[in-house]
């Protein structure tokens, strides 16, 4: 027999952040626990990286794959600290180790560390899942600037790749690379048109990859 769950529904109160913002400010808080979902050990002593960890869909992926048996380590901003730290405890309540790694995606040099430290700290990598993003809505073509343009590339398809390109000497046959897309991607958005592009490059880079690595049995 279905079980019906008593969950908040809209209208939810409107609420404003500045970027980045926190998830623990947000009214009401997500639910990314899964208390319903039954584990079955499917990721039993593997090793995660979780880009933007701390919170959203990388949260959900972080606890869920640690009640799977992964450790997981997560990458997020220095001024995500706090809802990183809920991430980090939620792995933990698990029983499994988690690792909290602060940095900026965008910089070029970021990717390596962050797999360096992954694999020093939690001992191997099996899993990279490039997730972090940046999207900030404008009103039309003539608002969008070559900043928010470069910003939003460089978080969103310059870090896919350079994480991933990181991540490779380490992955062994078996391991995966798991990309977050999004539906935008496939239909555009008129107001997102940045953030659009980068999710169509996502999709078109996730199937050429897919093919690349093939031979090394990497998925």
């Amino acid at each position: 027999m279905t079980q019906v769950q008593n969950q908040p529904k809209p209208p939810f109160p409107q609420q404003h952040q500045h970027k980045p913002g926190l998830e623990q400010s947000l009214i009401p808080r997500p639910h990314y626990q899964g208390k319903h979902y039954q584990p079955a050990g499917k990721l039993q002593d593997k090793v995660a990286l979780v880009t933007g960890g701390d919170s959203g869909i990388g949260r959900a992926v972080a606890t869920l794959f640690a009640r799977e048996g992964a450790h997981v380590a997560i990458v997020c901003l220095p001024q995500e600290q706090a809802d990183a730290d809920e991430s980090r405890r939620a792995i933990e309540s698990c029983g499994r180790r988690a690792l909290v790694i602060t940095g900026d995606i965008t910089e070029p040099d970021f990717a390596n560390a962050s797999v360096n430290r992954t694999v020093q700290g939690l001992g191997k990598l099996d899993i990279l899942v490039n997730n972090a993003a940046f999207q900030q809505h404008q009103d039309g073509l003539e608002s969008l600037s070559d900043e928010q343009w470069d910003h939003t590339f460089k978080t969103d398809m310059y870090g896919y790749f350079r994480m991933a390109k990181a991540a490779l000497p380490h992955l062994q046959p078996g391991a995966c690379i798991i990309n977050t897309g999004s539906v935008t991607g496939l239909n555009g958005s008129k107001k997102l048109l940045d953030y659009s592009a980068t999710k169509g490059a996502i999709h078109a880079f996730t199937k050429s990859l897919s093919q690349n690595l093939i031979e090394k049995q990497i998925r």
